[in-house]
């Protein structure tokens, strides 16, 4: 990690970490799809994915106000999340109960992704990064759109696994 002296420093070492941890995201999804059993959610997993794909490209774009390379760190909040992920695909549970489990799971990436963008679109106004702004404001605006969809999801999801 760099020294951060200026807020354009964060800016872009959080810009890193994000992009790692959609790059992160782009595997893991996949994963957790075909874990899935409930059409519904499956297809919820695999639209994420093709949309991950569309935000990774953003946040490429995004670096060019930066005036420096694009660049990937491992970020390490999202290796928790689909490590923490991936041992729970493995428990022993009913299909209906995994179900359950793994709309939990995405929702906690969710609330990280929401919140790091969030962060990023405040920094990028800030820095007066319009264009950086704009992109990940999109990026913010799918995330939150991707959390609310998984939250009605989750109700018949859930009622099918308490039955």
């Amino acid at each position: 990690m760099s020294k951060m002296s200026t807020l354009a420093d964060a800016f872009y070492e959080e810009l890193q970490d994000i992009y790692g941890a959609e790059k992160q995201l782009l595997r893991a999804l996949p994963k957790m799809a075909n874990r899935a059993t409930s059409a519904e959610l499956k297809n919820a997993f695999e639209e994420h994915l093709e949309q991950t794909k569309a935000q990774v490209k953003r946040i490429e774009q995004a670096f060019e106000e930066t005036g420096k390379s694009v660049k990937s760190k491992k970020c390490e909040a999202m290796t928790g999340l689909i490590k923490e992920a991936e041992e729970m695909m493995k428990e022993d549970m009913e299909d209906e109960v995994a179900d359950a489990v793994l709309v939990g799971m995405e929702q906690k990436v969710e609330h990280y992704e929401i919140a790091t963008y969030g962060t990023l679109c405040t920094w990028s106004k800030a820095l007066g990064y319009s264009s950086a702004k704009k992109l990940l404001g999109q990026n913010l605006h799918e995330e939150e759109t991707t959390d609310k969809l998984l939250t009605k999801l989750s109700i018949r999801v859930n009622a099918h696994a308490n039955a």
